[in-house]
């Protein structure tokens, strides 16, 4: 798996277990010191798939992506909605340095989970029962959503993150990095090297990247959630991530 390896990186501390990213990076293009031979496989062209697959591209990723349809039938859709991007096969966009699920929620058994064992995952599905309808894997189940995809797709490094902006905003709020309004996004997971190599990713697109905590503490940026519901810095996104810690360790 390919790496993104920053020149400098500043990790800034905030507190136990919240680590704010910020990084720069060579502009070479050797797969170690640039995001050019990284390839992002993004699993949906919804809104949030098509939108995320521009923005990757921006930041000079090679993008893949792929729905329950054949490549063939998602071609034409992609080279018009996401040009530069390429129309595979699921299993092919599995395969990617990193995989985005941009599917609706309930649909999550649909994918492949021998495709995804090993690779890092990012979960930016929500559970939107009004729209999608009541699912009892979510309702009957106290753990978070991304928490029950992660057991599905056993051996998947799943992260939870980019569910709590918009598909419209992601290509409209992004800064460069040490710019002091830029918006920030949580991310949460199990795996410190997954959670590191989403971090690079997502300083790439525009944000900086701050560390919730383990898997489950994507409990705090779900739908409802002060986080979900509004646009914030690192700064104002930690302190919402420390006011809402005793919530999700009581969950």
């Amino acid at each position: 798996m390919t790496a993104i390896v920053p020149q400098t990186m500043q990790l800034h501390r905030y507190s136990p277990g919240h680590m704010i990213c910020r990084a720069s990076y060579f502009d070479g293009s050797s797969a170690m010191s640039s995001p050019h031979a990284t390839t992002i496989g993004i699993l949906g062209a919804g809104r949030v798939g098509t939108a995320l697959a521009r923005q990757a591209m921006k930041a000079g990723y090679r993008v893949r992506i792929a729905t329950t349809q054949s490549a063939a039938d998602n071609a034409l859709l992609v080279e018009i909605v996401t040009p530069g991007a390429v129309a595979v096969q699921a299993s092919e966009a599995a395969a990617s340095d990193l995989v985005v699920l941009a599917i609706p929620l309930h649909k999550y058994r649909t994918l492949n989970p021998l495709d995804l064992t090993g690779r890092i995952v990012i979960d930016a599905m929500n559970y939107w029962a009004p729209v999608d309808g009541v699912f009892d894997d979510f309702e009957s189940d106290s753990r978070t959503t991304s928490e029950v995809v992660e057991s599905f797709l056993t051996g998947a490094r799943v992260v939870k993150s980019l569910n709590h902006i918009g598909y419209h905003e992601l290509e409209e709020d992004d800064k460069p990095a040490g710019d002091a309004s830029r918006r920030a996004l949580a991310l949460a997971g199990d795996d410190a090297a997954a959670k590191s190599f989403v971090s690079h990713f997502i300083d790439r697109l525009g944000y900086d990247a701050v560390d919730a905590g383990p898997l489950a503490a994507g409990r705090s940026f779900q739908p409802a959630t002060e986080i979900f519901t509004g646009s914030h810095t690192a700064n104002q996104l930690v302190a919402l991530i420390q006011k809402d810690r005793p919530l999700a360790d009581a969950a």
